[in-house]
């Protein structure tokens, strides 16, 4: 994955208000989520909340198509559903849209100087990994370092949910995206099979994802890496393994070394380029188009390649705006939102020992 940032001279930014931000499907980092912690919650056993899971036909399918991969019994997989714990504030937690904050705020919260200082001290203490890990993934090692600091401050905040009650709260509890968490609690109890520990030892976030990373139990099987050799793929503890367990997600979803994130542009807002911006986020125009249409983008910018149009909101109804590349959407697939990917950026850039700007 690449990240030589080019540095774009003297481009006067156009600021302008304009229609409600692009609603994406992202979840709030468990470092900055103002969630409850599991400890000081009031949890209630299935039949406490008065809900007996075993006498739903959609637990009762799920346990049948589990068996069916021979790695649970029946008896085991009933156990477990009368051992988890239904916990409401993972409720209210998925219904709090962090990342709907305006960006001026979001960035304060999640980029500020002290989340990137504790990224330079995590990157002293950790150099030789970092270093190794980024060379043998080709992804840019200030990246990294982002990644752990945005989700976890560096693994100083990983989330204190049993995995197991986080999972099956979402998807029992919340109908809205049952059928998601229900696959991603399979995942899970294959990947505690797989690494031959209970499921109740994982914890997490409200979200149920996990480790410095924050994997879901589905991201952890495909590209969690044991970095060190030691039989387990340990984001939780082993920083090589959380740092490139991210490298390998970010290798596989297509980053291109040496190229950078986003760059800024500067255009006259017309609503053919609102709507553009406020288009789902994909790699659907080149740069050559929107030169056509007016915005003005660094030369080193190739008229062929592809990207995202998008918006910062600098202040209280006035905007920055910017052309998100290849390695923007790569980011993005790690977390679907805009302002995610731009704090990514920020702290990746504003690292003392990052060699170049993305």
């Amino acid at each position: 994955m690449k990240l030589v940032r080019i540095i774009c001279t003297a481009l006067l930014l156009a600021s302008c208000q304009s229609t409600q931000p692009v609603n994406e499907n992202a979840i709030l980092p468990v470092a900055t989520a103002n969630i409850p912690s599991s400890v000081d919650e009031k949890v209630f056993a299935l039949t406490d909340s008065g809900i007996d899971l075993l006498n739903r036909s959609d637990v009762n399918r799920f346990i049948d198509n589990e068996v069916k991969h021979e790695h649970y019994s029946r008896v085991e997989l009933e156990n477990f559903f009368r051992q988890v714990r239904y916990r409401p504030s993972i409720i209210r937690g998925m219904d709090r849209p962090g990342t709907s904050l305006p960006w001026y705020t979001f960035v304060q919260n999640n980029a500020n100087n002290i989340r990137i200082s504790s990224g330079n001290i995590f990157w002293q203490n950790n150099a030789e990994v970092i270093q190794a890990v980024s060379k043998h993934y080709g992804v840019a090692p200030q990246l990294l370092v982002a990644i752990v600091g945005i989700e976890t401050n560096y693994g100083a905040t990983m989330g204190t949910y049993r995995i197991a009650d986080a999972l099956t709260t979402l998807g029992y509890h919340y109908p809205r995206r049952a059928e998601y968490f229900q696959r991603e609690l399979a995942e899970f109890l294959q990947l505690a099979y797989e690494e031959k520990q209970d499921p109740f030892n994982f914890k997490g976030s409200y979200a149920g994802a996990m480790g410095m990373p924050q994997f879901m139990p589905s991201s952890f099987r495909q590209y969690a890496v044991d970095w060190d050799g030691d039989g387990h793929r340990d984001i939780w503890r082993n920083t090589g393994d959380a740092l490139a367990s991210v490298a390998n997600y970010m290798k596989q979803h297509g980053w291109l070394s040496g190229a950078p994130i986003a760059v800024p542009v500067a255009m006259q807002i017309t609503p053919q380029l609102q709507q553009i911006i406020d288009e789902p986020t994909a790699l659907k125009y080149t740069a050559g188009q929107l030169r056509q249409l007016g915005v003005i983008i660094p030369a080193q910018i190739g008229n062929q390649e592809k990207g995202i149009l998008y918006r910062l909101e600098k202040s209280s109804g006035k905007y920055d705006y910017w052309f998100g590349l290849n390695n923007f959407y790569t980011i993005w697939q790690y977390n679907h939102s805009r302002h995610y990917v731009a704090a990514v950026r920020q702290i990746a850039n504003g690292l003392s020992y990052g060699s170049t700007k993305l």
